[in-house]
C-alpha cells in the first residue's frame, strides 16, 4: 500500500520542479533543501532591520488554518507573511462555520473565492494538508505546519539551518534525536532531511515504549540507553514529551523518564565538548531537559526560533514563486 509520502512527492513539485507545495521532506532533492537554506540565509538579516518587510509576497493573501493549537507555530507562520508583505487571514477553527457543520471543503471553497493565495495548514490527523493540497485549485499553494504523527519539514528545515550555521557542513556529523520518536512528526522530517543533507550518522534514543515499529529502516542507528548513544555526537535533538498523542501508560513516570532519558549536563558531557543542543518547543523542563542545559552555552534553543521565521519566509516565498512561474507559462500557451 502506498505511503502518504508516495502520493505526496509529486504533488509538491510544479512541472519545473520548483516548489508549489510545501508537504513533505520525503521525495525532495538535497538541492531543494540546499536552496531552501540558501533562501533562508538570505531573509536572517529582515529581522535586524528597523522596516522588518520585503515586498516578495506583497498583494498576496495567506490563511494560517490551524486545526490543532500551536502559539510558536501560527506566529512565526504569520510574521514570515508579514515580514514579506502579504496579508494574512487567522481562522479560528473552533469558531469557524466548519465547527457549526461546514464542511472542509466547503471551507476551502469559500476561502478561495475571497481570493486567498496560500493554506497554512497544522492538523492532528496525519494527510490532512495532502487532502487540501489535491483539493485547492491550482493558482493556491498549501504548507504543512504539521499532520499527526506524520511531518513537520518547516520545523525540519529550521533545525537544518541552525545545525548549518553551527557546524557549517552536515558530512561527518553525528546527530542524536532524543525522546518521543514514537509519535514525533518533528523527528521524521528530522531524519528525512539529515539522511538527505549527508549526515554521517543518525542516533534515536528512546525507550523501547516509544520507538515506532521498523524503525531501523528510518536509516537511523537505534539507542535505548543514554550513555551508548550521547556518546561523541556533534548535535543533540531532544523531542518534546507528545502526552497529548500518547494512548495509554507508555512511560511509568515523567520523573523516570528524566532520570533516563532527560538531558542533565552530565549527559551532555558524553557528547563532544563542542556539541550543540537543540529541542523544537516547547520545553518541559525537569522533563526532556535541565534548565541548566536548556539556558547553557551549548544551547541553540533560541537560535532555532529565530530561524523559524525564516526558514519559512523562504518556503512561502518559493512556493509562490513556483505558482507565478507556472501559471505564467500556461498563460503564454494559451
Amino acid at each position: 500500500m502506498p505511503s502518504i509520502d508516495d502520493e505526496l512527492s509529486p504533488l509538491q513539485l510544479n512541472r519545473f520542479q520548483h516548489l508549489r507545495h510545501f508537504l513533505t521532506i520525503e521525495g525532495l532533492s538535497r538541492k531543494h533543501l540546499t536552496d531552501i537554506l540558501d533562501t533562508a540565509d538570505t531573509f536572517i538579516e529582515v529581522g535586524s532591520r528597523s522596516i522588518k518587510k520585503v515586498p516578495l509576497l506583497r498583494g498576496k493573501t495567506v490563511a494560517n488554518l490551524f486545526f490543532e493549537a500551536s502559539t510558536r507555530t501560527r506566529t512565526t507562520f504569520e510574521l514570515a507573511a508579514k515580514r514579506l508583505s502579504a496579508d494574512v487571514l487567522n481562522i479560528n477553527i473552533t469558531t469557524s462555520a466548519t465547527s457549526k457543520g461546514e464542511s472542509l471543503s466547503d471551507m476551502l471553497r469559500n476561502l478561495e473565492a475571497m481570493a486567498v493565495d496560500m493554506f497554512v495548514v497544522r492538523h492532528a490527523q496525519s494527510g490532512a494538508p495532502h487532502f487540501i493540497a489535491k483539493s485547492v485549485t491550482p493558482r493556491v499553494s498549501v504548507i504543512n505546519a504539521g499532520d499527526g504523527r506524520h511531518a513537520h519539514p518547516t520545523q525540519a528545515m529550521l533545525d537544518m539551518l541552525t545545525i548549518r550555521q553551527h557546524k557549517h557542513k552536515f558530512e561527518g556529523l553525528k546527530v542524536a534525536i532524543v525522546g518521543d520518536i514514537l509519535h514525533s512528526r518533528v523527528a521524521r522530517s528530522q531524519i528525512q532531511a539529515l539522511n538527505l543533507l549527508g549526515a554521517e550518522e543518525v542516533r534515536v534514543i528512546a525507550p523501547d515504549t516509544l520507538l515506532p515499529p521498523y524503525v531501523d529502516q528510518f536509516g537511523v542507528k537505534v539507542f535505548s540507553s543514554m550513555k551508548e548513544g550521547m556518546r561523541d555526537v556533534d548535535v543533540v535533538i531532544m523531542l518534546r514529551l507528545q502526552k497529548e498523542r500518547m494512548e495509554g501508560a507508555l512511560l511509568p513516570s515523567e520523573q523516570e523518564f528524566f532520570r533516563l532519558y532527560g538531558l542533565s549536563q552530565d549527559k551532555l558531557a558524553l557528547a563532544k565538548p563542542d556539541a550543540i543542543v537543540m529541542h523544537p518547543g516547547p520545553i518541559n523542563r525537569g522533563v526532556e531537559i535541565e534548565s541548566a542545559v536548556a539556558d547553557g552555552p551549548q544551547s541553540v534553543i533560541l537560535n532555532q526560533v529565530t530561524n523559524g521565521i525564516a526558514v519559512r519566509m523562504a518556503v512561502m516565498s518559493m512556493a509562490m514563486s513556483g505558482q507565478i512561474a507556472e501559471l505564467t507559462a500556461d498563460e503564454e500557451v494559451a
